[in-house]
């Protein structure tokens, strides 16, 4: 394979989605029952796992996990953390990443230019009350992990996702500015404890090497780790994977072309070139030769390193998704928590899902194929199993469907759910 291969044929859209969803593992349904280490391994692939708490159906890191994974206990994931395999970051969001990675991540925040949100936060937190927030730090050395739970409430604010308490917001600076980590989690609460405690139980030990990197060389890696988890991206998608400043450009990609890291490839009907990862030369040359097909169907979370991106999204399978849990209800097209499908290399549609665990209900409240596609009979038994393995797995057995678009789904969908 030469060090660009943008002589070569171009390859398809189809050909593109194929590359994407192989290296984020959502190409083929998993062929055996998940094992502890294939949440690691499901990790390391997508360089990172975000983390958010809504439940209204799974949190978003088990969903994100159980597309690729099939069936497997949710408890694996906070074992990963207690255990050290993997540790909690600002990377894209609020993110588990390796323990392997976490240096890298350390160390590129302490040499960042351009301030995430949480540091901004941490900053003012800082300038108002250090004093309080020395005395919290001191406490956590003396006596060890905290939640914020462990402090009760003194005043009472605006209800609201940020009405914290003043704990809670001097927890998560510690935790924006890398001296405290995230030990392990309780009901998905945090457990904080001092970093250097954290660091010392990484298995494998963290990187000590990695805070000597340069920002350069930082910089480059990021890079790399995000075409090689995107499998195939154009130059303007890259930055957003680990939320890199300044964007990345043509220009800075040249040299990772030169040396053979990356490789260029034309996609019909895409005006600027895209990059694969030199470790997905194999890949790309079966995309060429048509052996590289998406044969997966799965519900995705809506913080689903697929779909995170809109602009992506919409390029790269033709599907415009907004996440409407922070749009208001008036405002909302398709409902609250709203599950992409992936069925066989297409985002096909969207469904409204709430699981009700005390009724061991899963509700599908509507579903929504997207315009111009007709359901044949192979989608909709996929798509029937899809729905009825998330909702076994999520301990809600019973299915309860609403509308759907077109409506015959729904009678289609019942049928089978029945059969």
């Amino acid at each position: 394979m030469s060090k660009s291969s943008s002589g070569d044929a171009a390859i398809s859209l189809v050909q593109a989605r194929a590359m994407h969803l192989a290296a984020q593992g959502l190409l083929h349904a998993p062929k055996r029952r998940a094992r502890r280490d294939d949440v690691l391994a499901a990790i390391q692939r997508m360089r990172l796992l975000q983390i958010d708490s809504i439940h209204v159906v799974a949190r978003s890191p088990y969903l994100v996990l159980h597309a690729r994974l099939g069936d497997y206990p949710p408890a694996w994931l906070e074992e990963m953390l207690d255990a050290g395999r993997i540790a909690e970051c600002w990377a894209h969001e609020a993110c588990f990443v390796t323990a392997s990675d976490i240096g890298f991540h350390r160390a590129w925040r302490a040499q960042a230019e351009s301030l995430h949100w949480a540091d901004r936060s941490a900053s003012r937190a800082r300038d108002t009350h250090l004093r309080e927030m020395h005395d919290l730090l001191e406490r956590i050395r003396h006596s060890g992990p905290v939640r914020a739970s462990d402090f009760g409430r003194t005043e009472r604010g605006v209800s609201g996702w940020w009405d914290w308490k003043p704990e809670k917001r001097w927890l998560e600076a510690w935790f924006a500015s890398g001296e405290l980590m995230v030990t392990r989690r309780e009901r998905f609460q945090r457990v904080y404890d001092l970093a250097e405690r954290v660091l010392a139980k990484l298995d494998p030990p963290w990187e000590q090497a990695a805070p000597a990197h340069t920002r350069d060389a930082l910089r480059e890696r990021f890079i790399l780790d995000s075409v090689r988890a995107l499998g195939i991206a154009q130059a303007r998608w890259i930055a957003d994977y680990f939320r890199l400043k300044p964007s990345v450009d043509a220009s800075e990609l040249q040299p990772l072309l030169a040396t053979g890291k990356l490789l260029s490839v034309k996609v019909t009907g895409w005006e600027q070139p895209a990059y694969v990862h030199a470790d997905h030369a194999p890949w790309l040359e079966q995309a060429r030769q048509g052996k590289l097909r998406a044969t997966h169907t799965a519900l995705l979370s809506p913080f689903d390193p697929v779909v995170w991106d809109r602009a992506r999204a919409r390029e790269l399978f033709d599907f415009d998704y907004t996440i409407e849990c922070y749009v208001p209800a008036a405002k909302r097209r398709y409902g609250y928590y709203v599950l992409p499908i992936l069925h066989r290399g297409r985002l096909v549609g969207r469904l409204d899902a709430k699981a009700h665990r005390a009724q061991d209900v899963f509700e599908v409240k509507a579903l929504f194929l997207e315009e111009g596609t007709t359901p044949s009979a192979r989608m909709l038994q996929e798509l029937a199993q899809a729905i009825s393995a998330t909702a076994q797995w999520h301990g809600t057995p019973k299915l309860r469907l609403g509308r759907c678009r077109p409506a015959s789904v729904a009678t289609a969908l019942r049928a089978l759910w029945r059969g």
